[in-house]
């Protein structure tokens, strides 16, 4: 359980800073007017279709060596020929396919989807080891990054999956439960939980003070890493109802909700030794906003999928989300800054794409949990900002960072800037509207 004095003296805290700033209490229900349900419906809608999905479409399907070429510079320019990382081409296939999935979907989406199946299946899938390259050149056909890492092994999987419902495609499936044998033998680790991340192309082990492709020791364990072996393990297990897939989510489920959790502070610690114990001090002692509501949406889905209520994990929920709304939320004009030290305000005050999409999502499903007006607040208010200032209508999708001067930065595609966190992020939300309210959702009158 979480230290008791704590929590008090967190809750006090943020009862009194909300009171200050005018934003509801903790237990104020509301039930949205129809006028802010419809602002939710063409503000998601404007930007999927009309920001997010023209740009990745027309700028990135590689039609000269495949896969998607992802270089593109802060205005949205294309800069040349680059090498093509896992990670990104995972996530962009996995949009392409999950957009294939939803009611905006079309067979130019699905095609776009295949071009990019064909180039991980062909290029960058190790035919002699198994598993992913972490990196190719431009073309594929020269792994630069050979080595496997499962941060980036987990969006191969969540990307397969998505493909192979949008395609129905047995190949994809069949690589699928491939790469799943391979996170259970040798990635798995039985004696302490978890998995081990970082492996030479063979799947050996390396050194323990090897840096892995993450940047840390190979022998350490993410938070991170595990937060996306949580998401694609719980799509994996929807799709194939693997019951050892189904013991792997529990024991993820077990590690992100509370292994993690550091309870004196009541926030999510990002890095372990290979026991679990955490790496602490200046430089550990930090979190990151962005995954600790992530994890938060994440949990609740995992939950759902297994048959678990969301209920017992509630206080948990309230605490990670609350700590993060102290301190890392920009009530003056909406948005959640970067990242901060442990009980302390937000000292990386940029706003980061993919943190005000993970954000949005994690206001949404908190107040769809709990009614409270304080979480729908913070929803509106998060999207406010993405609309306002984190959207590039001018150059397509999103911003990569916005310093806390208002100006832009970063790359808009790249090793990791790809349409996987804000293209959810939008489909989250739209899918939520359809369910609570179709006579919004489904009007032609909202944009």
């Amino acid at each position: 359980m979480f230290i008791t004095n704590t929590l008090s003296r967190l809750r006090h805290a943020l009862r009194n800073h909300l009171v200050t700033r005018g934003v509801a209490e903790r237990g104020v229900t509301c039930r949205p007017e129809k006028q802010e349900l419809r602002y939710i419906k063409e503000s998601c809608e404007r930007v999927l279709l009309n920001n997010i999905l023209p740009f990745w479409y027309s700028q990135t399907i590689d039609l000269q060596t495949g896969g998607y070429c992802l270089n593109h510079r802060v205005d949205g320019a294309w800069r040349g020929a680059a090498n093509k990382s896992l990670v990104t081409q995972a996530r962009t296939l996995w949009f392409f396919s999950r957009i294939t999935n939803s009611e905006y979907g079309t067979g130019l989406y699905l095609d776009a989807a295949h071009h990019g199946y064909a180039f991980l299946r062909e290029h960058m899938w190790d035919r002699q080891h198994g598993g992913f390259y972490w990196e190719v050149d431009v073309s594929g056909n020269n792994p630069t990054k050979p080595d496997k890492h499962l941060y980036a092994q987990a969006f191969g999987l969540y990307a397969l999956l998505e493909y192979a419902k949008a395609s129905g495609d047995s190949s994809a499936m069949a690589l699928a439960q491939e790469l799943f044998s391979l996170l259970e033998n040798p990635a798995h680790d039985a004696e302490h939980g978890g998995y081990g991340e970082c492996f030479r192309r063979d799947w050996s082990r390396f050194p323990e003070d090897h840096i892995s492709y993450m940047n840390v020791a190979a022998s350490h364990k993410l938070m991170n890493t595990h937060l996306h072996l949580l998401e694609a393990m719980t799509q994996y297990y929807c799709v194939t109802k693997d019951l050892l897939a189904r013991e792997r989510l529990f024991e993820l489920l077990f590690i992100l909700s509370n292994t993690v959790v550091d309870k004196t502070f009541a926030v999510c610690r990002d890095k372990y030794q290979h026991n679990w114990k955490p790496l602490k001090g200046l430089r550990n002692d930090r979190v990151s906003y962005g995954h600790q509501l992530e994890n938060i949406w994440i949990l609740m889905e995992s939950c759902r999928v297994v048959d678990l209520p969301n209920d017992p994990l509630l206080g948990l929920y309230r605490s990670l989300f609350d700590y993060a709304l102290l301190y890392g939320f920009d009530q003056g004009a909406g948005g959640f800054y970067h990242a901060g030290p442990f009980n302390g305000v937000a000292d990386q005050r940029g706003k980061i794409w993919w943190v005000q999409a993970e954000c949005l999502v994690s206001a949404l499903w908190m107040y769809d949990l709990t009614s409270e007006k304080m979480y729908f607040d913070c929803f509106l208010r998060t999207l406010d900002w993405i609309m306002k200032c984190q959207v590039d209508w001018k150059g397509g999708d999103w911003h990569m960072r916005i310093s806390e001067a208002g100006k832009p930065s970063g790359d808009k595609t790249g090793t990791w800037k790809s349409p996987y966190h804000n293209g959810r992020a939008m489909l989250q939300c739209l899918e939520w509207l359809s369910v609570n309210d179709p006579s919004v959702a489904n009007s032609t009158d909202c944009m």
